[in-house]
């Protein structure tokens, strides 16, 4: 059990959304993502939204995805909001503050959004919601779901980043990973259309990209705790299905992973 109170102020934070990544896609490709599951598997959790937009509306809030189990009354969440009424564990970190983000800034943290999909672009007022919750954030053509070497390009980004940061200052870092959402047969050669293997092979050359993010935050002077999961799943044509936005298990079920960068 994780005690979020010890972790605020001494640790560096990460959170990395793989947009879009089925679960059970994730567990199939366990074996060939050394830097995401090299010290550990991926757990099963549902997903507070089924797109994009209302998910990381909910983790900003402070609403992680939640274990896929009947006894969710005994799950204990990392942060929560301060002054709502509802009973807290002594391990969750309670912020004072509209959202999560500037919770974290409140505590001294250097906030940084380095966007993927379209709701961080910023191209319309819409667009700009996510990323204003940040102090600097981010967002290039080359970090969008049309370019097969966006991850490359993001963890680029975020190295001359991290370069420029003091040290002693504290970093909550935010990855909005757009490799995986569609389109992602272009991760196999010859592939006309997204499937589950088209993904798989998505989530592989992400780990990959990821690596070299891990290495250089294993150089900062704080340790650093990583949360790594999904905000929704999608629809490969099970049950007719097509896509997100939708009430599907398929969709529902995320991959979750917490974890101290060793």
């Amino acid at each position: 059990m994780t005690d979020m109170n010890a972790i605020i102020g001494s640790h560096d934070i990460v959170m990395i959304t793989l947009d879009t990544l089925r679960y059970d896609a994730a567990v199939l490709e366990e074996p060939n993502c050394p830097n995401l599951c090299g010290s550990g598997s991926w757990e099963k959790r549902h997903t507070p939204g089924s797109f994009t937009y209302a998910a990381h509306h909910a983790f900003f809030g402070g609403f992680l995805p939640t274990p896929a189990s009947p006894n969710k009354s005994e799950h204990v969440r990392l942060f929560h909001s301060k002054h709502t009424g509802l009973r807290t564990h002594p391990h969750t970190w309670l912020f004072d503050a509209p959202d999560l983000v500037s919770g974290l800034q409140g505590e001294g943290y250097r906030t940084l959004c380095i966007g993927g999909v379209i709701f961080f672009t910023k191209k319309v007022p819409l667009a700009r919601v996510l990323p204003s919750y940040f102090q600097q954030s981010y967002w290039r053509m080359t970090f969008g779901v049309t370019n097969p070497r966006s991850t490359e390009h993001q963890v680029n980004h975020a190295l001359k980043l991290l370069a420029q940061m003091d040290e002693t200052e504290r970093l909550f870092l935010f990855l909005n990973v757009s490799a995986i959402h569609g389109p992602n047969h272009y991760y196999i050669d010859g592939a006309k259309r997204d499937s589950i293997e088209t993904q798989r092979a998505a989530l592989r050359y992400v780990d990959g990209e990821l690596g070299r993010l891990f290495a250089a935050l294993r150089q900062r002077e704080r340790p650093v705790f990583c949360l790594v999961f999904s905000d929704h799943g999608t629809c490969y044509g099970e049950d007719g299905y097509e896509g997100h936005r939708l009430a599907h298990e398929a969709v529902w079920n995320v991959p979750y992973r917490e974890f101290i960068l060793a």
